[in-house]
């Protein structure tokens, strides 16, 4: 509005806080024409509509689930760090039980602070959607959307008449959480591919087209085989192993392309469930994703569309995931072993890099590769 010469708005009650948070831009808020008359004729004035976005979000910076409420699973916590300090996409594989859904959960609560641009981008979709609550004037926390595995393309990635926002779009600058993976119609996760690579939606109907912004965190979750049992350590599973990959295969391979980390999330044993709180919080988490965050800021400066080391394009990758000797011949014998894709390959590297940045240091190390491999879980079964 600013930038078309428009600096005051006269808008309903209802939404005057909303339109508020918005910089440059004085907010009227009325409750009938009748007020608005008044306003215009010197008689009573209308309110301005008053919201300090940075209040908000400091107000709003925990959601209050912490990452020591999940016992065990030590492995995926740390796989959760990753992707949170690098906006790397996670698919965690394992039985009903062992944890995956708390973890999903937590998420969200690890990534940095919304800053007032992204906030602002959030809430702009929420308003669209009509998603914003009444007396909630800005998204103020990381989007969490988990979407029932019955939803349709249009319901994930937007649609209708007229065009609105899909889960996709209304998780924009935060998680995306798909439960039982394998149980989503084929077809609607492959909508996902533009999006997980482009971080947008472009949505054309017969006489418009739209676009919305996706920039998400994407963490998966499903059983290894139709009972959920194969691979938990015990003879209950009976499914063979031509069940299991009809069953992975229901994912298909360039949705899994696109996921850097795989894990398998085994079952929690009991002294872990019986023992105290362990590992660090989700604040302790925190600050140190956000470190590596600030790094990233830093090194992608000024490049377009590049926030994050999951968000690294080839040029990218040649400039800042060039691999040592030692490194690269590591990585050799991975990909002689396992026969990794390029895509794989690369998306190694930009792990790499995240934990090379969550350990502070500038070149990628072997023990950095090494771990960023034993992430790959999906590589190794296809093996």
């Amino acid at each position: 509005c600013a930038a078309a010469g428009m600096h005051t708005l006269v808008l309903p009650s209802a939404n005057d806080r909303e339109a508020s948070v918005v910089p440059g831009v004085t907010v009227l808020g009325a409750a009938t024409l009748g007020d608005v008359v008044a306003h215009f004729s010197g008689g009573r004035l209308l309110e301005k509509g008053t919201v300090d976005p940075l209040a908000l979000l400091r107000e709003s910076a925990w959601d209050g689930l912490d990452m020591r409420d999940v016992r065990g699973q030590a492995v995926a916590k740390r796989v959760l760090e990753i992707a949170a300090a690098g906006s790397h996409n996670v698919l965690f594989l394992g039985p009903p039980g062992s944890g995956k859904t708390m973890l999903a959960h937590r998420l969200a609560g690890i990534l940095p602070p919304l800053t007032v641009p992204e906030a602002l981008e959030a809430t702009r979709v929420h308003s669209v959607a009509g998603t914003l609550g009444r007396g909630t004037p800005l998204v103020s926390r990381r989007p969490f959307r988990a979407p029932h595995h019955t939803v349709s393309d249009a319901g994930l990635v937007g649609g209708g008449a007229p065009i609105r926002p899909g889960e996709v779009s209304l998780a924009h600058n935060g998680v995306l959480f798909l439960d039982e993976l394998a149980e989503f119609r084929r077809h609607v996760l492959d909508v996902l591919r533009q999006p997980l690579e482009a971080g947008v939606i472009h949505l054309s109907r017969a006489h418009s087209s739209v676009h919305f912004p996706a920039r998400i965190l994407l963490v998966a979750a499903m059983n290894p085989c139709p009972c959920g049992l194969w691979g938990d350590g015990t003879d209950r599973c009976l499914c063979d192993s031509t069940v299991v990959q009809r069953y992975m295969g229901r994912v298909s391979g360039p949705l899994i392309d696109r996921i850097d980390l795989h894990l398998q999330v085994p079952p929690v044993p009991f002294e872990h469930l019986s023992g105290e709180a362990e590992g660090s919080s989700s604040a302790q988490i925190k600050e140190r994703v956000s470190r590596a965050r600030r790094l990233q800021e830093a090194r992608f400066q000024g490049i377009e569309s590049v926030h994050a080391n999951g968000q690294m394009r080839p040029m990218e990758l040649r400039r800042w995931c060039r691999p040592s000797r030692a490194v690269a011949q590591l990585l050799q014998r991975a990909v002689d072993r396992v026969g990794l894709s390029a895509r794989s390959y690369h998306r190694i590297l930009k792990v790499a890099r995240t934990i090379a940045d969550l350990a502070g240091v500038e070149e990628i190390r072997c023990g950095d590769a090494g771990e960023a491999l034993q992430y790959r879980y999906l590589d190794r079964m296809r093996a």
